[in-house]
This record gives C-alpha cells, sequence and structure tokens, in this order.
C-alpha cells in the first residue's frame, strides 16, 4: 500500500514541515559527497548505541559529539528510497499535525520524537556498534499524532494489482493502525541488526506521538508565531490529484461528477488530475479549469465517457463546487 495523500486539507502552509523536508535533502546530498569517507561520517554523526555503553568506544568522542548525535542521526538516510519513503510520508501527514499544534510547537514536537526514538532504539540495543540513521522515528511521532488529531480522515492509496494502479481511500486509523502493528510484529520476531531497519525506533516514536499530545494540546501557541501563521500563509489551492467516486447511475452514454476546487482557483483557473475509478480499471486525465469559473457550473469533457456497444463514447459532464481548503 502506498499512501498519495490524505482526504483533509491544511488550513494553512507547513512553513516547518516543508523546512524540515529541505533540511533532510540538502543532508543527505552533503551526506552523498563524502566518498571515502562516508562510513566516517556516518558513525560520527549516526546513533550508534555502543558510543555510550562502551568506554573504549566514548573516549573516542567528545560530549557535544555524543549529545549531537542524539539529534543529528534522524537527518541522515541510508539512499534515496530511504530519504523519499520518509519524506512522502512527512509530506501527507506532517502538514495537518502543523495546522493542528502550530508552526513552533510542531518543530519542538517533531525534534522530540526523534529523540525519544533514538533512545528508546538505544536502550533496547545498548551494545550495538551498528549506526542507526534516518527520520523514520520522529515521522512515526507525527503518524502517532495524527492517528490521534484527525479519526475520521482517509488516506487516498494506491493498490498495485499486478500492472494495474488502483485507487482505494482507506480510514485513517485504519491505514495507521496497521502500519503501527507491523512495525510492533517486527520489532518483536525480528533483530533490528540483521534488518538494518530500527523497528523499535518506529514504536517509540510512534507512542510518544501519541501520549505527547496531551501535553501540546494544552500549550498555547506562541503569539509571534500564530501571527506570523495567521498573517499570509493561509492556502489557497485544493488538492492538484484528485479521485473522483466513479459512480454514475444513469444508463446513458454520458458520466456525471463533480470537482472541488477553491474560489481562488476559480477565479485564476487552476489545471487538475483526474482519476475515474471504473471497477479496476483507473482512467486518469487533465482537467484545464477556465479563469472565472462559477460554483455549479458544468465542464463537458468529450469523448471521455462510457462506450457503448455500437462503439461509439459518451461525455464527461464535470460540475464543478467552490469550497475553501480550510
Amino acid at each position: 500500500m502506498i499512501p498519495i495523500r490524505d482526504t483533509i486539507p491544511s488550513k494553512n502552509y507547513p512553513v516547518v514541515n516543508t523546512t524540515l523536508i529541505g533540511v533532510n535533502i540538502v543532508v543527505f546530498l552533503i551526506q552523498m559527497s563524502q566518498g571515502i569517507g562516508l562510513e566516517r561520517f556516518i558513525y560520527t554523526y549516526g546513533l550508534v548505541p555502543a558510543r555510550f555503553s562502551i568506554p573504549y568506544i566514548s573516549s573516542h568522542f567528545t560530549l557535544t559529539q555524543q549529545l549531537f548525535s542524539l539529534i543529528s542521526f534522524m537527518f541522515l538516510h541510508g539512499g534515496f528510497m530511504h530519504i523519499l519513503g520518509n519524506l512522502w510520508t512527512l509530506y501527507i501527514f506532517g502538514d495537518n499535525v502543523e495546522d493542528r499544534l502550530g508552526s513552533f510547537y510542531y518543530l519542538v514536537f517533531y525534534l522530540l520524537c526523534g529523540l525519544i526514538s533514538g533512545l528508546f532504539h538505544l536502550i533496547l540495543n545498548y551494545h550495538s556498534t551498528v549506526p542507526t540513521i534516518g527520520a523514520s522515528g520522529a515521522i512515526a511521532g507525527v503518524m502517532g499524532a495524527y492517528f490521534i488529531l484527525y479519526p475520521n480522515s482517509k488516506i487516498l492509496t494506491l493498490i498495485p494489482i499486478v500492472i494495474f494502479p488502483w485507487f482505494v481511500e482507506i480510514p485513517a486509523v485504519f491505514f495507521l493502525g496497521f502500519w503501527f502493528v507491523m512495525q510492533l510484529f517486527n520489532a518483536a520476531f525480528s533483530s533490528a541488526m540483521a534488518s538494518g531497519i530500527a523497528w523499535w525506533a518506529h514504536v517509540g516514536g510512534f507512542v510518544f506521538g501519541v501520549v505527547s499530545l496531551k501535553f501540546f494540546n494544552v500549550l498555547p501557541e506562541a503569539s509571534i508565531w500564530g501571527s506570523f501563521k495567521s498573517a499570509s500563509f493561509k492556502k489557497k489551492t485544493s488538492p492538484r490529484f484528485q479521485v473522483l467516486k466513479g459512480a454514475n447511475l444513469r444508463q446513458d452514454r454520458d458520466l456525471y461528477e463533480e470537482i472541488n476546487i477553491t474560489p481562488y482557483e476559480a477565479a485564476a483557473g487552476a489545471k487538475k488530475t483526474i482519476n475515474i475509478p471504473w471497477g479496476f480499471y483507473n482512467r486518469f486525465y487533465n482537467v484545464t479549469i477556465p479563469a472565472g469559473t462559477r460554483d455549479g457550473m458544468i465542464l463537458r469533457l468529450k469523448g471521455i465517457g462510457k462506450q457503448m456497444p455500437d462503439g461509439q463514447k459518451g461525455d464527461l459532464l464535470l460540475k464543478v463546487r467552490l469550497q475553501q481548503p480550510w
């Protein structure tokens, strides 16, 4: 199952979440530029439990290096697919959690989730000499927070069936609950040193993300960050990719669907990619929303309706609905 996006749009641009994604990318590029010094770089800035438990090893590092590794490890990654998977997940779930906590407290929350996940892994693998790297633990905390904050959300998920992509909206409680159970199962029945994956860090981060919300929910948002967020960072657009319902009860050759856009997009115009499920088939089309579109206006897309027994194809009649992105 590959998550594509959630169904609850964030009210504001996720300034901190986007910055975290950018910092991870920059650090990854620095990491990849190390050449023959890559192993030393990872051992210095990654989280190595033995550095804290074996005096001979810890003597090679200063106290500052030891403490810094508890944070720096969450900005390193083991390869392109590792960072791609982590940052895509952060992109999907982080904006909504930042919306709820506020930018400043979201940053604190994210770093604490990473720190606690690292300590969780360190304690359970106290003498391991294998470096642990990656943002997975911090992102697991974000997923845990999303699990509690948005129980009614759904996750648009890609499920590959042989060569056919199938998109389905899965309740977030089920999607994230299943993910957590899989992390717990892998942590209990596999060795982190054998698999190269710090399963317990994922579990610790997720649990901390759930538990710590009780504390973060009672904190007032810092006034400077609150006014900064509300002043000019309101979102103006709806998701570029939209999955239509694919339900058409009429018997004629035309399809009748609805697409949601914002008042800003209606006034300025927009481009969208739509997916129309039809059984196990998925059809993708690019749609141009003309400037000046009004609520309830119907856009006719010729030749992409149902194909009739006589070989003729109907049209897609797309009704536009205006909605605020929050």
